[in-house]
């Protein structure tokens, strides 16, 4: 395969990673309950319009290098742990699945790094910005772990 078709491939993964990511955080958003909630339920409404950001950067550069984007029957779903928690006032179920979704997303980030690099700095440059992105959303949650002393 040859790279600049890899380098979409991969895009398209982010891409698929980030709407997940947005069902997920909306539905969490809104169902999860409890005092110790709120905190987590605010900064997850401001990360769903980032996410949003990140997954038209993300459209707009497989388009840009001749690739097709994928409807939502083709996107695969595979964040278990980020699914709303059936205890609605989980709220470490939910801050655990979203650190581990921040992850996924920063291996995802930096594989493509790893891919463009010498090739495509246009694309390069801009997945360096959607990991720093996704670090410091790694970092508040990391912080909401902290916080609740788990």
């Amino acid at each position: 395969m040859d790279r600049t078709k890899e380098i979409i491939t991969e895009l398209k993964k982010s891409y698929a990673i980030e709407l997940e990511t947005i069902e997920n955080y909306l539905a969490n958003s809104i169902d999860l309950q409890g005092t110790d909630a709120e905190a987590v339920r605010e900064s997850l409404e401001e990360e769903i319009n980032l996410k949003l950001k990140h997954a038209r950067r993300l459209a707009k550069r497989i388009n840009g290098l001749g690739g097709r984007l994928p409807g939502s029957l083709e996107l695969p779903r595979d964040q278990n742990l980020l699914q709303p928690p059936l205890d609605n006032a989980d709220v470490m179920a939910v801050i655990r699945g979203v650190i581990n979704a921040s992850e996924a997303s920063i291996r995802q980030y930096q594989k493509i790094i790893d891919l463009t690099e010498v090739l495509d700095y246009i694309t390069q440059d801009m997945v360096i910005d959607l990991l720093s992105d996704e670090r410091e959303h790694r970092r508040v949650f990391l912080g909401f772990l902290i916080q609740m002393g788990k």
